[in-house]
Parts: C-alpha cells; sequence; structure tokens
C-alpha cells in the first residue's frame, strides 16, 4: 500500500518575538499560510518494523535526525504499531531557507501515517503530536492561514490573504534558525503589528497586509548574510508590493498582485539567485481524506 501527501512551504507574514521562555524556547507570535510550493512525501507501508527515509537530496539526513522520521517513530512508539514505513521525501522547497520545508514534511508524514496505519486520529491530535517534534510543524498540519502563538503550537485560524503573487528568493547559504534566535536582542526590538496583520486577513485588504508585515529575525539574519539584504533591495527596485525574509531566512519574499509585474520580478532576480519561485498562497486548510 501506498499513499502520496503533499507537503506545503509556508511564509511568515508577520513574526514577533515577546521574550525568552523558562524553557530555553521564545515566546513568539507569528502569522503564517502556507504557498502552492510543496515537497511530495510517497509513503509505503512495510511488513518490516523498521523505518526508511529515501531522498535525492544530499542535504536531506536519512535517520532520526529527519523531521518525517520523527513523526513515524512518535506514532509507532505511541500507538505500538508494529509494521514500518518507507517514506521517499522528493524535494521541492529549498532547505534550510526559512520555509518550514523539514516542519511540512514531518507534518505530512503524520497525515499520511494515520492513514496508513488506519489510526483514525483527528488533525487537532495530529497538530498536538506535531508540537513534540517541532515548532512549526502544528500549523504544517492544518496549513492555511494562522496565527500561531507560545512557541508555535497555539494555533488560531485565520482568513485566507487576498490573491496575489508570492516571489521567492533564496541565497546559495543556509541559515541556522537556533544561531539566529541566540544572536536575537529581545530587548531592541520593533515589534510589527500582529493585530493590524489579522485585521487586514478579516478585511482582505491587500494594501493593508502589504503596509504590516515585518520580522524581528530579519535585522540579525542581515546583519549575518549581507546578500539577503541584497535580493530584498533588488525586489523593492523590480516594483514589488512589500518585501520580507521569511522565518528565520535566508528567502526573501515579494508580494505582488499584477502577472507583468510578477514576470520582470522573477526573471531579474533570476539574474543573480540561485532559487527563484512565484506561486500562489493556498488559502485553505489541509483535509484528512
Amino acid at each position: 500500500m501506498k499513499i502520496l501527501v503533499k507537503a506545503p512551504a509556508k511564509i511568515n507574514l508577520a513574526l514577533d518575538v515577546l521574550h525568552k521562555r523558562d524553557d530555553g524556547y521564545h515566546e513568539v507570535e507569528m502569522i503564517m499560510t502556507t504557498i502552492d510550493l510543496a515537497d511530495r512525501l510517497e509513503l509505503t507501508l512495510l511488513e518490516q518494523d523498521q523505518i526508511h527515509i529515501i531522498s535525492q537530496n544530499r542535504y536531506v539526513p536519512d535517520d532520526q535526525r529527519n523531521l518525517a522520521y520523527q513523526a513515524a517513530k512518535i506514532l509507532k512508539d505511541r500507538f505500538q504499531i508494529k509494521q514500518g514505513v518507507s517514506i521517499s521525501i522528493e524535494k521541492t522547497i529549498p532547505v534550510a531557507a526559512g520555509l518550514a520545508g523539514g516542519s511540512s514534511d514531518a507534518a505530512a508524514a503524520l497525515r499520511g501515517l494515520n492513514k496508513l496505519w488506519n489510526l483514525g486520529l483527528s488533525t487537532d491530535e495530529l497538530a498536538e503530536i506535531g508540537s513534540e517534534i517541532g515548532s512549526d510543524v502544528s500549523f504544517c498540519v492544518y496549513g492555511g492561514t494562522a496565527l500561531a502563538k507560545g512557541r508555535g503550537e497555539q494555533i488560531t485560524e485565520l482568513p485566507a490573504p487576498p490573491t496575489c503573487w508570492v516571489i521567492l528568493a533564496k541565497p546559495f547559504i543556509g541559515v541556522s534558525t537556533a544561531d539566529v534566535y541566540r544572536r536575537l536582542d529581545v530587548n531592541k526590538i520593533d515589534h510589527p503589528h500582529i493585530g493590524a496583520m489579522m485585521d487586514a486577513l478579516h478585511h482582505n485588504d491587500y494594501l493593508a497586509v502589504c503596509r504590516n508585515v515585518g520580522n524581528v529575525l530579519e535585522d540579525v539574519t542581515l546583519n549575518l548574510h549581507p546578500e539577503v539584504a541584497q535580493i530584498k533591495d533588488q525586489m523593492k527596485r523590480f516594483g514589488a508590493d512589500a518585501v520580507l525574509m521569511s522565518g528565520s531566512g535566508p528567502t526573501v519574499f515579494g508580494l505582488v498582485q499584477h502577472d507583468s509585474r510578477m514576470h520582470r520580478i522573477y526573471n531579474g532576480l533570476r539574474g543573480f539567485c540561485d532559487q527563484v519561485f512565484a506561486v500562489r498562497m493556498l488559502g485553505d486548510r489541509n483535509t484528512l481524506d
């Protein structure tokens, strides 16, 4: 038996850090939305009690460091599953890019294994298990658009953003999320207006969405990697309506409504950036089918 599952990337429309918690994590408020850039997972039932990860991407670990592996392991242990699984991951989302590729793979594995192993878990139950794997996994289980609080596991659904193009550009560098958070000075943060972004989404107001994008991790990554700032400047120069780094970076995204401007930005960035994509936002939550 085989199951195919899509694992969409996310971008942060707004990312705020409130303070460092006693458990070592940071208290965050983030507004995230999924985009039509996705990895694909093929899950194959094995009679042997094993977990196999297969990927042609040399940056994707094939052992217990892989978040999809961890998703399978936690389900096997918790529900005493004696069957195994082979998880083949076809990567499209850039690795270490601030787009939650690994977290989305884990969330897709949870959804797929729920069906493959006939566990009958609800989306809420899968999201709760996902929170034990990584901070973005709960959101990725749900998909769509949401406010994430706590360390990212407290999810409140929000309306889909207004229809527009998202142009993504990732330079040929990876960024460690843990390293960025370590360098963040929570006492010197210019906080984005999370409430204003939520209002913009509720009113389907594209210009208000563009006005209220913000990411407190951006300055840290820009100081570490000047090429990220250069991509931001290029996107603005080519005419994007809003430009922001996603997550801890280094991927930068630009929002634009008009097809002609999207093509101009996309083609302009391809001249000096390794990975460039033009995609739509997905809007809807994932379903358990």
